[in-house]
């Protein structure tokens, strides 16, 4: 690429190495507007011919690098024609081929397409594999959801941006031809950089093995180099970093940080459920069409937040590089906007602002997606510097982990260099393992080729629209204490709205308009210095017991509900309990699940828009809500209620604890202390209890709630999940035991909390079962947010009632002990003239 110096200077982006190291590119005209020079940090190969049109280093329109492919696609299917076309397979090399193969397949428009990948997925087989000699990361693996994919007779087509000395190609064809071997094969580049030599060795392999190899290219040239290219290459690398110190070399060179770190704001993109993320393990003409019709919405969803950017960097991420190239072509379209694509990369290179050198800076940052070959350095190049307003940065699930979020992260690095960054993540692709392979013989061809299979066949349901007006979910720190990774609330944020009154204010407004409770707030409770051990106490000494409830509760989910659950948290109270099932799920599975929080309100029912919304996210059927416990069932009759007009939900909630034989999924039915029933908001993210009210939500709107950044000094919310994750490889063994024993147990639930309940308010004459609460947790919640009248404990219930015993002494409630009690405790709200008493509908209950 020839760029233009500040005194207007026309510079070729080699210059600087040719100079340096002697190189010289010759061949077409075209070659120095494609290619530039830098050097690599890589002891086999000295340069590095970085393209201006692949969209890997060098920023570029997505149209431009989108049509390098597809161009030569046209022309593939020209060379074959439309019934062998019909019968070919595209291939193309990870990680700087991905998007370059996927844009050729369109081109070719009548293949399936296949990638190599580096990433090993757990439960794919490998069926094949070959080397890239001079690579950092020299192992392919090719891992089809189909094998039969590379098994026919069709031809294959290999597709790499450049074609240098033919070994990677050579070793591609050798390894692949032994297994399934064909007639045909098709080279695709955009560059032939071949050598005299290089072009005779492979025309005498094509010879060798009887098939015939044709060669399609941009461009063709040759590099000459000196026989000391090599050190002199590594000695050079080494004088410029030896320049750049640590702290500079994050950024390198000329990618002056803001003062003001730009904003992260993640964007869902809608992505169909049925279209793989890329050509991993197959990517078929139909899910070509299907990725077609969902773009322009999902551009929509990211241009909205762009606001009025004009220099707009959509950034994709190592092999993902298709997807993201896919969505700037849309936004492109569809906005104003200059857009320009590129992606991260595992190739270490050079930095030298220059502009006779093609790699003016990069950003260094950890890997984020937990790779086979472990933790490593990765690099944006020509990003800092770039003034762009905008950065949408756009990876897969499997990426989007709390290293990605962390302070030197790449998101940390982006918003250095731009007021905006965007985050899209694309759902990972798991093939479905379930279905069967047939195992192919080596040197068998059946007698036509086997088109890859589809995305794993589950009946797509309708899916609700979602109002347009409906925003992303909300994630901390934003909003919420927690990881952004841990839980998205669909909720909206109220934080500013003044909502909290004393209790005694708060319910004489309730009753004297029939107000309903989830209108307002009560005040935070703040524990005392004398409550607070308490709950270190109870954690310490409950941590191994929750931890084998949580490994229970998820994996019952996990054998029984859903293969990937979409967890669902009841909130607030729920969502500790999803993030340590998704913690769970992660770290004794590897499964990275979808986790949000959502509104229920006793008397109103679920939020109706939050369910509109997962519906159109995620296959229903996937969602499994949870719950931290029940007590008498009202929630869960609540929500049974609530989802019949939402067909494809099931409405049984997974719970931690189910001491009223409320439900079928559970980790215990044990009555016990849970501790973050102990406290409110300091120990669920900051996060107030939901708030529903017709002058804050409206018809497209979320429920609401409050973040309490002001409580964060008091906040244990991550502690407390770190203390239990803990204790994961102490219980896995009494899970595995429990969880086999409770499948084959029949858990129907009996109901017998709410026929406790029922008595219990007959025989203290309450004759309102709402103002009973049974177990700790509802009686924690009675003591902290409500007016109590007394508390019933079991007869030597011991230390899991030591914090009701001292909320109840603080607030002067009387606790009565109860020989024949099947809860832990219970606690009831004042019958006759607690002004904060509600009924069945939510509303106050008059005094008596």
């Amino acid at each position: 690429m020839m760029k233009t110096t500040k005194r207007g200077e026309v510079v070729w982006s080699g210059k600087w190495v040719a100079q340096r190291l002697g190189v010289e590119l010759v061949g077409d005209e075209e070659i120095s507007g494609l290619l530039g020079l830098a050097l690599r940090r890589n002891p086999k190969r000295a340069h590095l011919l970085v393209s201006n049109v692949l969209g890997k280093h060098v920023p570029q329109s997505p149209d431009v690098v989108w049509r390098a492919g597809y161009d030569l696609g046209l022309r593939v299917r020209e060379l074959l024609g439309d019934d062998a076309a019909r019968q070919a397979v595209v291939l193309g090399y990870a990680e700087t081929a991905t998007g370059l193969g996927h844009s050729v397949a369109d081109g070719l428009g009548l293949a399936p397409y296949l990638h190599s990948t580096r990433r090993p997925v757990d439960g794919v087989a490998r069926a094949g594999g070959f080397e890239e000699s001079h690579s950092h990361a020299t192992s392919h693996l090719l891992l089809p959801e189909d094998p039969r994919l590379l098994a026919g007779d069709g031809a294959l087509v290999l597709v790499d941006d450049e074609f240098s000395t033919g070994n990677t190609v050579l070793n591609t064809i050798r390894a692949l031809h032994e297994r399934y071997p064909r007639e045909r094969y098709v080279i695709v580049a955009l560059v032939d950089m071949r050598s005299p030599d290089d072009r005779g060795r492979l025309a005498d392999f094509a010879r060798e093995i009887g098939a015939r190899v044709d060669l399609v290219a941009s461009a063709s040239g040759t590099v000459k180099l000196p026989e000391d290219v090599l050190a002199k290459g590594q000695a050079l690398v080494a004088h410029h970093e030896s320049l750049a110190e640590a702290p500079t070399a994050r950024t390198e060179p000329g990618g002056e940080a803001r003062i003001e770190p730009g904003s992260v704001t993640r964007v869902d993109l809608g992505w169909p459920a049925s279209v793989p993320d890329g050509g991993r393990h197959g990517f078929t003409p139909e899910h070509r069409a299907a990725l077609d019709a969902a773009l322009p919405a999902m551009a929509a969803r990211l241009a909205a937040p762009m606001g009025d950017a004009r220099r707009v960097l959509v950034l994709g991420f190592e092999e993902l590089m298709y997807a993201p190239l896919a969505l700037a072509r849309e936004v492109e379209k569809g906005t104003q906007a200059r857009v320009r694509y590129s992606t991260t990369t595992r190739s270490p290179v050079l930095a030298v602002d220059d502009p006779g050198y093609a790699i003016r800076t990069r950003l260094v940052f950890p890997a984020h997606d937990d790779p086979a070959d472990g933790p490593g350095e990765r690099y944006a190049y020509n990003v800092a510097g770039g003034d762009f307003d905008a950065i949408v940065a756009i990876v897969d699930s499997t990426a989007d982990t709390p290293q990605l979020h962390a302070p030197d992260g790449l998101l940390a690095r982006l918003a250095e260099h731009t007021p905006r960054v965007l985050l899209a993540v694309v759902p990972s692709y798991v093939p479905d393992r379930a279905a069967p392979t047939e195992a192919v013989p080596e040197r068998a061809v059946p007698a036509k080729p086997l088109p890859a299979r589809a995305a794993p066949a589950k009946a797509a349901p309708e899916r609700p629209l979602v109002p347009p007006t409906l925003p992303e979910p909300l994630r901390g720190p934003a909003f919420s204490s927690y990881a952004p990774d841990e839980v998205g609330w669909l909720l909206q944020d109220l934080s500013d709205v003044e909502l909290e009154a004393p209790t005694e204010e708060r319910e004489e407004a309730i009753q004297g308009g029939g107000a309903h409770y989830a209108e307002s707030l009560p005040v935070e409770y703040q524990p005392s210095a004398e409550y607070q051990p308490l709950f270190q106490s109870a954690l310490e000494v409950s941590a191994a017991r929750i931890g084998q409830a949580v490994g229970v509760v998820t994996e019952t989910v996990l054998a029984e509900r859903s293969p990937r659950p979409v967890l669902v948290s009841l909130a607030r109270a729920g969502t500790p309990v999803g993030v340590l099932m998704r913690r769970w799920a992660q770290a004794r599975r590897g499964l990275d699940l979808p986790h949000y929080a959502v509104s229920i309100v006793r008397g109103r029912g679920i939020d109706a828009n939050a369910l509109r919304w997962l519906a159109a996210h995620h296959d229903p059927a996937d969602v499994v809500f949870v719950d931290g416990w029940t007590g008498k069932g009202a929630i869960t009759r609540e929500l049974a209620e609530a989802l019949k007009e939402f067909p494809g939900f099931d409405p049984e909630i997974a719970v931690l604890a189910d001491p009223g034989s409320c439900v079928r999924t559970y980790g215990t039915r044990e009555d016990f202390l849970i501790p973050s029933a102990c406290l409110n908001s300091t120990v669920s993210g900051l996060i107030s209890r939901t708030v529903l009210r017709a002058d804050l939500v409206g018809p497209n709107d979320f429920h609401g709630g409050k973040f309490y950044r002001e409580l964060a000094e008091a906040d244990v919310s991550t502690h407390f999940l770190d203390t239990i994750e803990a204790r994961f490889d102490e219980v896995a063994d009494a899970v595995d035991a429990q969880v086999k024993e409770m499948l084959s147990a029949d858990r129907a639930p009996t109901w017998e909390g709410w026929a406790a309940v029922e008595r219990i308010s007959e025989e203290y004459e309450i004759h309102d079962v709402n103002l009973v609460k049974p177990g700790v947790g509802e009686t924690t919640r009675v003591l902290l947010r409500r007016v109590p009248w007394k508390i019933l404990a079991r007869a030597g219930a011991g230390a899991d009632l030591d914090h009701v015993r001292l909320l109840a002494e603080q607030r002067g409630v009387p606790v009565e002990e109860v020989a024949e009690l099947p809860y832990t405790c219970v606690g009831l709200i004042h019958p006759k003239y607690t002004r904060g008493a509600t009924g069945a509908d939510g509303k106050a209950v008059g005094a008596k």
